[in-house]
């Protein structure tokens, strides 16, 4: 989690120091087993896009709220992560009044840069409860 909240010791193992110079958080991280974990707080801005734009908008670090599933970049995910995102999905697009075709992968916003969460995802699963 210290990863995804800036907080990576990079000292801790000669493997972190790969990644000093990484800026990257979001907001919320999706455990295998469905479990939920919130780095970063709704009203503040993560680092989970990069250099991205949607629908003619960029840098949607200013604009979004970042999700990061654990896993193979392009999945397959598990169905308890499923799960947990259609919940948070759908209370997050009622929350904050985002239609549910606005539910999109790192590869929709910085195509050609990211792949995740992969032309498998099923959109489906999630995009069908949010309103």
């Amino acid at each position: 989690m210290a990863f995804f909240q800036g907080l990576l010791d990079n000292e801790a193992d000669a493997f972190f120091e790969k990644l000093r110079e990484v800026r990257v958080s979001s907001h919320l991280v999706i455990g295998r087993g469905g479990t939920v974990y919130q780095s970063v707080a709704f009203d503040k801005r993560a680092w989970h896009a990069g250099e991205s734009d949607f629908q003619g908008r960029a840098r949607c670090n200013d604009f979004s709220i970042g999700i990061e599933l654990i896993g193979q970049e392009e999945g397959p995910f598990t169905e308890e992560q499923y799960r947990s995102l259609s919940s948070i999905c759908d209370r997050l697009c009622v929350t904050y009044e985002i239609p549910n075709e606005h539910i999109v992968g790192h590869r929709d916003i910085a195509p050609g840069r990211k792949v995740d969460p992969g032309a498998d995802f099923d959109y489906s699963k999630i995009r069908s409860s949010a309103k």
